[in-house]
């Protein structure tokens, strides 16, 4: 009799430990980039935290950047309010950084919520707020001080 209650107390046992080894369901990553910035929004359920470079969108000081990275966040506030999105931007400048952040925040909300009208709503908004913009620096050139400038010749 003690070894059937000791055989039921081990599967009872092994039952609560798979339970609690179960793994979340990982985040969406999504990854946007604008000159040489890259940002990168993970997207998970929660409460409708948005973490931009580790600080809340709230709390950041620049307000263009802050109205930049919510813009997306209004154009979807019922998918918005049941996700935390963390994004981490590398590279480049604090604009480009923000620009870049924009559109993987867009993109990652457009994913996870798989809905085409909202990709629809968000591309008639801006087209940049899904499509990466392609314009590049153009490199310098030998024989000029930049791209296209040429150094001037001077006769005297």
């Amino acid at each position: 009799m003690r070894i059937v209650r000791l055989e039921s107390l081990r599967c009872v046992m092994m039952a609560v430990a798979k339970k609690k080894t179960a793994k979340k369901k990982a985040a969406e990553v999504v990854r946007g980039k604008r000159k040489e910035a890259v940002a990168r929004a993970s997207v998970k359920k929660g409460k409708g935290v948005v973490r931009f470079n580790h600080m809340r969108i709230e709390s950041l000081s620049n307000r263009y950047v802050k109205e930049l990275l919510s813009e997306p966040l209004k154009l979807a506030p019922e998918i918005a309010a049941e996700v935390d999105i963390d994004v981490i931007a590398f590279g480049g400048g604090a604009m480009g950084q923000a620009q870049a952040a924009r559109l993987a925040i867009a993109r990652a909300l457009v994913e996870h919520s798989g809905n085409p009208e909202l990709k629809e709503r968000i591309s008639k908004r801006d087209k940049y707020l899904l499509a990466e913009d392609f314009r590049r620096v153009e490199p310098k050139k030998y024989k000029g001080p930049k791209a296209r400038a040429r150094f001037q010749k001077s006769y005297r």
